[in-house]
């Protein structure tokens, strides 16, 4: 077993059921994993635990994904942001905050667990 320490993954979705098992994925693939269920308790949550990557549903009541990335981002700069939605609208949602300069990975649901751990491996790199 490596004594690297493990990548800390937030998850954020207002859906428990899907911020569960995306949890659980990540878990059983060597991730250690936060998982909160709306976009202000992430933030809080990041502010306490630094996570290197922040994954997130980007339609969610009170704060939604991409402003939660964004506040993130502004505090852990080197955190990398994945954003995953069912909705056709968020592609736009997240075009206009790249065009504001905030870099984020889209992900659309449905989207398999080697989708995620690939995406997951390809932000890791960057």
């Amino acid at each position: 077993m490596s004594d690297a320490p493990r990548r800390k993954v937030l998850i954020t979705d207002d859906n428990r059921l899907v911020a569960d098992t995306l949890a659980l994925i990540l878990s059983q693939h060597g991730y250690e994993t936060c998982v909160t269920y709306g976009g202000r308790e992430a933030v809080e949550r990041a502010r306490r635990w630094s996570p290197d990557l922040f994954i997130s549903d980007v339609s969610m009541p009170e704060v939604d994904g991409v402003h939660a990335a964004i506040e993130i981002r502004t505090m852990i700069p080197g955190c990398g942001v994945l954003l995953f939605s069912a909705e056709p609208d968020s592609a736009e949602v997240v075009r206009r905050a790249r065009f504001s300069g905030h870099r984020f990975e889209l992900l659309q649901k449905p989207f398999p667990p080697l989708e995620l751990l690939r995406r997951i491996r390809r932000l890791q790199a960057a």
